[in-house]
């Protein structure tokens, strides 16, 4: 998206521009990636209507850009969402007298289940040398993504005054800036113990930096970074999956469920605000995982 032809756009288009800048990030606190998405589905819509003003827009107008967006139907059902809560907030201020989204029906989606690592997966993924500072940090990373459960994203931005580690607590921010603690057991305190005694300060050098988790130039690391780490350490370890960044986040969330762990203790751990999306790890087949599974640590 091009940045210039936005803010032509939110130009003519001012109640656009107070529902990005004011309402989003003001009332509903929500994270700059979030908005960033916001704007781009928007100004997508309102470039396809060049000559119109997108705040009259009809349910047929609104069906006939769905109609011609050749993309997939998760993206479609993305794009519906964004546009009706942009004229959600029209209706609320009072400068229209109905939603035209309302009666559309949303694409249908195929459900697809999360991948995970099993028990013994994630043990062979977590036994890894360390003797580097490379390698300290990684381990590190790895034992705090598997026993809290937390974003790969808020991982990196884990900061120095987020650790309580006495306590055995981490607090992180999550989506929208908001603030939750979420508990870290034994094994991951001690990996990260020794990733901060012997590994950041080797990875710092000089220089100074707030973030836990260091790069080689001495600022944060990247999720794209550490991705490429994990595929690598997956693929000599042989475990041939489906990885993603947040491979060790379905797998704690899982391995939670299969055990008996409560959705909603589960849900505040993950940091979703609806419980609807921690639901979707009830659907994997627990009847293996229960085989397989002997304990987290979370739970004893």
């Amino acid at each position: 998206m091009k940045k210039d032809c936005l803010l032509e756009i939110l130009k003519h288009n001012p109640e656009l521009d107070k529902y990005m800048n004011e309402y989003l990030n003001a009332e509903y606190n929500t994270s700059k990636n979030t908005r960033v998405s916001y704007a781009t589905d928007l100004y997508l819509l309102a470039k396809y209507y060049a000559n119109k003003n997108i705040i009259y827009l009809t349910k047929e107008d609104i069906q006939e850009y769905l109609r011609q967006q050749n993309k997939a139907n998760k993206t479609k059902a993305r794009y519906l969402t964004t546009i009706h809560n942009f004229y959600t907030y029209l209706v609320e201020r009072g400068l229209l007298n109905s939603n035209p989204c309302d009666g559309i029906k949303m694409p249908k989606l195929e459900k697809k289940l999360p991948d995970y690592l099993t028990i013994e997966e994630v043990d062979n993924l977590l036994d890894i040398r360390t003797s580097t500072a490379y390698d300290l940090r990684n381990k590190a990373m790895l034992e705090v993504l598997y026993a809290t459960g937390m974003r790969i994203s808020e991982l990196c931005n884990l900061m120095m005054s987020n650790l309580f580690l006495e306590d055995a607590l981490i607090k992180v921010m999550g989506k929208g800036s908001k603030e939750r603690l979420v508990p870290i057991n034994d094994t991951a305190i001690k990996a990260l113990e020794e990733y901060l005694q012997f590994g950041r300060n080797e990875l710092l050098g000089i220089h100074t930096c707030e973030y836990v988790f260091i790069s080689s130039r001495h600022t944060k690391i990247t999720r794209q970074a550490f991705f490429k780490f994990l595929k690598q350490l997956c693929q000599e370890k042989g475990i041939k999956k489906n990885i993603s960044p947040h491979i060790l986040r379905h797998s704690f969330a899982t391995h939670l469920l299969a055990n008996g762990a409560d959705l909603r203790i589960v849900q505040e751990l993950l940091g979703h605000s609806d419980i609807a999306t921690t639901q979707i790890y009830t659907h994997l087949s627990t009847e293996k995982l229960e085989q397989e599974y002997e304990h987290h640590p979370l739970l004893h």
